[in-house]
């Protein structure tokens, strides 16, 4: 299908003109879908309530008026996971009939849970969510999306999911859907469907047939824009979450040793170097107090959030490894870089803290503490991971992982003992400044991860 470009000419409202034309014509949506697209071929499935989305290019260069403030129109944002997290007030009026109270936890914000989807009025726009998860999920990754369902609703949806024909993979799409009236009389009214997607999650917009929607593709072409204001609408929510702190070791030598200007572009390379890492695991940058790096890594349809914090530092590890060598070559000197990471799992309140100028993710609680101070503990690059992180991994992505813990025997030699775990007070010194600043997690048992094999990929 060949992309929508935008042109006064070709609207959503003059499609709708058409569509309505044809169906006096007596045209089934189908037809009426292939005719749009240029085509004279009969349908030879039954005519589906959610057209074809269409993939368009959006104006580069148009003014805004319209903000996510103005919209009057049913609009609310989704994580990957398909996990309501904002929604305005059209949208719970139209959509939930404003009964509908946000759940606290991420797993009741799933929107397969919050939408009618028993009741086949609301077919067509249930059919366009799927086709966005047919897109991106295969049959397995969207039933993890609806464990814990009621087994009527569950195997309706794997219906929906077989029958159901995938949306195209563009940052902005747009489909037709049929929505019923709110006066109860069983009337349907189409809409037009924007899906906008962004690495933070789903932007979507239902507007009325009939209503202008140049205002709308001009908001949607301002893609920043829209994403830093959906972020910071986005609702806190008690989320499971692992917590990733690494810290670059001696850096205040490697400050007093370096010119001011390379130690700036030292740094600045250590970012640019594990940037896509994270990309790659699905960790999101997290604020925090000091100069830790710190990441959160949230639950995902088609990975273990988990694992993916593991696989992310053992990268990470091998990344900086090759950095130092480098930088030795570079400034014939024999310092080492190593980032000393702790992780940590746990359910905290996730939110976004709003800088003037940006918007960065907040963890609350001990998760992200604990985990601060198991970096602190960390040396010469080490991985160190609490027992519940251990615990709570898959069987498969657990026999992946080699960890331990590093004991002196009696006679005074260092044994590693696999598979096995500590307190962190047994492992430092009682005594110093040391055991001071980590008496809090003293009592917290952890372990080394040495090694990590490789996914085995079906």
């Amino acid at each position: 299908m060949k992309p929508f470009s935008y042109n006064p000419t070709n609207t959503p409202t003059s499609r709708i003109d058409e569509v309505r034309r044809l169906k006096q014509e007596g045209l089934s949506m189908t037809q009426i879908i292939d005719r749009l697209n240029g085509g004279d071929k009969a349908p030879t499935a039954p005519a589906q309530r959610t057209a074809p989305a269409k993939a368009f290019t959006l104006p580069q260069e148009v003014p805004l008026h319209l903000t996510l403030d103005d919209i009057h129109h049913p609009a609310y944002m989704l994580n990957q996971n398909f996990e309501l997290m904002w929604i305005n007030q059209p949208g719970q009026h139209q959509l939930f009939s404003d009964h509908l109270e946000l759940p606290q936890t991420s797993e009741q914000r799933n929107l397969f849970r919050l939408l009618p989807v028993g009741r086949n009025e609301w077919g067509s726009l249930l059919n366009f969510h799927i086709g966005i998860a047919k897109a991106r999920l295969s049959p397995d990754c969207f039933g993890n999306l609806c464990r814990g369902l009621d087994p009527v609703t569950y195997a309706r949806l794997q219906s929906a999911y077989l029958e159901t024909d995938p949306l195209p993979l563009q940052p902005v799409i747009q489909s037709t859907v049929l929505l019923p009236e709110l006066d109860g009389s069983g009337r349907e009214r189409f809409h037009t469907a924007f899906a906008s997607f962004f690495r933070e999650g789903i932007f979507i917009v239902l507007v009325p047939e009939a209503e202008p929607a140049d205002e709308m593709l001009s908001l949607l072409a301002r893609r920043d824009e829209v994403i830093r204001g959906l972020l910071r609408k986005r609702l806190p929510v008690l989320t499971d979450l692992a917590v990733l702190v690494a810290d670059l070791q001696g850096s205040v030598k490697i400050c007093s040793e370096l010119p001011p200007e390379e130690y700036f572009e030292l740094i600045n390379e250590i970012w640019r170097t594990l940037a896509p890492t994270f990309r790659k695991y699905k960790g999101t940058y997290g604020k925090h107090v000091g100069d830790g790096m710190v990441y959160y890594f949230f639950p995902q349809p088609d990975s273990h959030y988990l694992a993916n914090a593991l696989d992310c530092a053992m990268e990470m590890r091998q990344e900086i490894q090759r950095l130092s060598k480098a930088w030795q070559i570079r400034k014939q000197w024999f310092n080492e870089l190593y980032l000393n990471t702790g992780i940590n799992e746990g359910q905290e309140w996730l939110g976004t803290y709003q800088a003037p100028t940006s918007v960065e993710f907040v963890v609350l609680g001990d998760t992200i503490n604990q985990a601060a101070r198991i970096s602190d503990f960390a040396r010469h690059g080490s991985i160190w991971v609490t027992k519940s992180l251990i615990s709570k991994l898959p069987v498969e992505e657990r026999t992946r992982v080699s960890y331990g813990v590093r004991c002196r025997a009696p006679e005074g030699r260092e044994v590693f003992v696999a598979s096995s775990f500590s307190q962190v007070g047994p492992l430092i010194e009682q005594e110093g400044a040391r055991m001071e600043k980590l008496r809090d997690i003293a009592n917290l048992p952890i372990t080394e991860v040495v090694d990590l094999k490789a996914k085995q990929h079906p």
